[in-house]
C-alpha cells in the first residue's frame, strides 16, 4: 500500500488528514509538498473545481472534479494541466482538500461528510 492509499483509508475511515503531497500536475492550485487538509466528503455535494481525495483505475489522486454525473454517481477526475484521470463512483471520492497551506478551499466545509450521514447512508 503506498502513502496515498494510506491516507485515503484514513479519510475513508472518518479522519481529517494533513500532508503534503508530491508532484506538479496541480500547480499553481497544489505545489509540491504544499501541506493541504483533506476531510471526508459527502460526494453529492460535489462541484466541478472541487479538489478531491480520489481513487481512479487503482490510483489515488488529489484533483480536480472536472465533470459530474449525478445520475450514475460518478464525478470525472482530471490533473490541473488537462489530463483525464478518468471517471470514478461516489464510494471511491474519500475526501474534499479543506486547504492548502493553510489557505481555505472556496466553499468546501460546506461539504463535508458527517458520521450522521454515512450512519444514514447519505454519502
Amino acid at each position: 500500500m503506498g502513502k496515498m492509499d494510506a491516507i485515503a483509508a484514513r479519510v475513508a475511515g472518518g479522519a481529517t488528514v494533513r500532508f503534503r503531497p508530491t508532484g506538479s500536475s496541480m500547480v499553481p492550485l497544489i505545489r509540491s509538498r504544499d501541506l493541504v487538509t483533506v476531510a471526508p466528503v459527502d460526494p453529492a455535494k460535489l462541484e466541478v473545481g472541487d479538489i478531491v481525495l480520489a481513487k481512479v483505475a487503482g490510483t489515488v489522486y488529489l484533483h480536480l472534479v472536472s465533470a459530474l454525473d449525478p445520475a450514475r454517481g460518478r464525478v470525472q477526475i482530471s490533473n490541473n494541466r488537462g489530463r483525464v484521470n478518468g471517471w470514478t463512483h461516489h464510494d471511491r471520492v474519500y475526501g474534499i482538500c479543506l486547504s492548502v497551506e493553510d489557505t481555505p478551499r472556496p466553499r468546501a466545509l460546506d461539504k463535508i461528510a458527517t458520521k450522521l450521514d454515512k450512519v444514514n447512508g447519505e454519502s
